[in-house]
C-alpha cells in the first residue's frame, strides 16, 4: 500500500479540504477525518465566484457582488469622467462590463425587497455619474433619486 490516493483515483489535499453542513436542524456532525487528520467545518465558502452559507442567506454575496461592480467601476474611471466618451458609450460600457459583474449569478438568488433594492442603489449611483450634475434655473443641482 504505496500510494492509496492512487487506490480510489482520487487525490484529496488534506490541508485544504474543508466541509458545509447545510440544514435546518442545528444539531452538530461529527467530525470527518481523512486518514488521521480532521478536515475543518466552515460557515461559508466560495464556489465558481458565489458565496454559498449555512443560512442560505444572499446578503453577504450581495455585498461581494456590489464591492466587485464598484471595483470594475473605478477600474475604468477615466473612461467615465472623460468628457469626450459619450454618454451613450458611458451607458454601453456599463450595461456590458459593469452590470454583469454585480449580477453574476443572479438567477440563483432568493428575490427579496432588500436585495432588489440594493441593486437599484447602486445602479443609480453610477447612473448619477454618468451623467454628472443637471444644470436648471442658473444653477447646478446633483441629481437625486427623485
Amino acid at each position: 500500500m504505496k500510494n492509496e490516493s492512487l487506490k480510489y483515483g482520487l487525490t484529496v489535499n488534506v490541508h485544504k479540504t474543508k466541509y458545509l453542513k447545510c440544514s435546518r436542524r442545528q444539531d452538530q456532525l461529527k467530525a470527518i477525518n481523512i486518514g488521521n487528520k480532521e478536515t475543518e467545518q466552515v460557515r461559508s465558502f466560495k464556489y465558481l465566484e458565489s458565496t454559498v452559507n449555512t443560512d442560505n442567506k444572499m446578503e453577504e454575496e450581495m455585498e461581494v457582488r456590489i464591492a466587485v461592480g464598484n471595483k470594475a467601476f473605478f477600474a475604468n474611471r477615466k473612461i467615465f469622467q472623460s468628457k469626450i466618451t459619450s454618454k451613450n458609450a458611458k451607458l454601453k460600457l456599463y450595461f456590458s462590463v459593469i452590470r454583469p459583474v454585480v449580477t453574476y449569478a443572479c438567477e440563483t438568488w432568493i428575490s427579496k425587497e432588500t436585495i432588489t433594492s440594493r441593486l437599484m442603489v447602486f445602479e443609480r449611483k453610477i447612473l448619477r455619474k454618468i451623467f454628472g450634475p443637471t444644470y436648471k434655473n442658473g444653477s447646478w443641482r446633483i441629481k437625486t433619486n427623485q
